[in-house]
């Protein structure tokens, strides 16, 4: 019989246990990706204090090496505007 590929599960990138990879050479937490999820649905709210978007903004871009070594932008689209301008910046 001939083995079928299988599509990629959770425990598959990282096993129970595992915190961290490497992912191209860049460290890649767990987590990174729901954590920039997060932070960019609060950086685009307009009543955002600009104390708070500027930590925000500094935490989307570090997280952008990582999230683009992975592919996420490869495979998604970042519909705001402000947000892309942002992320291509970095």
């Amino acid at each position: 019989m001939i083995d079928q590929p299988r599509p990629s599960r959770p425990e598959d990138v990282l096993a129970d246990g595992v915190d961290h990879a490497e992912v191209d050479g860049i460290p890649a937490r767990k987590g990174t990706v729901a954590a920039f999820l997060r932070n960019a649905r609060r950086w685009a709210e307009p009543d955002i204090a600009p104390s708070e978007r500027a930590l925000l903004t500094s935490a989307i871009a570090g997280a952008v090496p990582v999230l683009r070594a992975l592919g996420l932008f490869e495979v998604l689209e970042v519909r705001d505007p402000a947000l892309r301008a942002l992320i291509d910046a970095c």
